[in-house]
């Protein structure tokens, strides 16, 4: 049964992916990119949320900052992210067996892009975290528990909505009819 329903579950999936949901959203390379700053900007603001807790460290004005911060990233991230792959056709989301060659290629050459992306941001985050521990206190400082959970959670989001941000920024547009 678990097959039957993995089956059922990507061809909805492809299905999916095939509907044209506000094609002018993403019809043009330029509007393309826009969206991919936008699901940028929200995952951006997963990090921030991390830093506003490490900085004002554990109170209600720290809670309060940060359910604004994720209200607003939501209502950003879910239609950009959702328009994203509408705009890829699946390329980072669909099964590999159910791309051509040229998407596979797409999907490959994102990933390694944003694999080495991720290792930049990776190496800044072991920067920033040495240095704003040495300027805390050295050694014995230590990082609230809610600063952790949220930079595992922006890094978590970072790493799988990578991919479809730097397939969507390099996605070229389609050739023009010919009439």
């Amino acid at each position: 049964m678990t097959g039957n329903l993995s089956e059922r579950w990507q061809q909805a999936q492809a299905k999916a992916m095939e509907h044209d949901l506000l094609p002018g959203w993403y019809a043009t390379r330029g509007r393309r990119r826009m969206l991919a700053a936008a699901g940028t900007f929200a995952v951006g603001l997963m990090w921030v949320d991390a830093a506003v807790s490490w900085s004002i460290g554990p109170s209600d004005d720290a809670a309060r900052i940060s359910l604004i911060l994720l209200a607003v990233m939501f209502v950003i991230y879910m239609p950009a992210v959702t328009l994203l792959n509408i705009a890829t056709r699946g390329v980072n989301e669909l099964a590999e067996r159910r791309l051509d060659e040229r998407q596979v290629g797409e999907r490959l050459r994102a990933i390694a892009l944003a694999h080495r992306i991720m290792l930049g941001i990776l190496v800044a985050l072991v920067a920033v975290a040495l240095a704003a521990g040495l300027a805390r206190g050295g050694p014995g400082s230590s990082v609230p528990t809610t600063t952790v959970v949220q930079l595992s959670i922006a890094l978590a989001l970072t790493h799988f909505v990578l991919p479809l941000i730097v397939s969507a920024w390099r996605l070229p547009d389609p050739p023009p009819d010919d009439e």
